[in-house]
């Protein structure tokens, strides 16, 4: 996949990034290095490799799946800086 300036300058609108009309040919080049080294690392062979999250194997720590009654609402809402009755006040975030 080949990056073009076009695409520089689409990708930076699009991200909100202000770059100077000089520098999207040098983005465009460092982007297009960028995706190489991705290509090859296509070429790899996986076959057999396990996924891992860690470099180290470490058992996740494991526990009852117990029911519970959710504790207090008094003590749960405590550190709460606004509720309303036994419920969280949160801000509105879509309109």
């Amino acid at each position: 996949m080949t990056i073009d300036v076009a695409t520089v300058r689409k990708v930076a609108r699009l991200a909100r990034i202000a770059e100077p009309e000089e520098r999207l040919e040098t983005l465009a080049r460092e982007l297009n290095g960028i995706m190489s080294w991705i290509e090859q690392l296509g070429e790899v062979d996986t076959d057999g490799v396990e996924p891992m999250t860690s470099a180290v194997h470490m058992p996740a720590p494991m526990r009852d799946d117990v029911v519970t009654e959710g504790g207090d609402p008094q003590t749960v809402l405590s550190n709460s800086p606004k509720r309303s009755g036994n419920f969280f006040v949160v801000p509105k975030v879509v309109e």
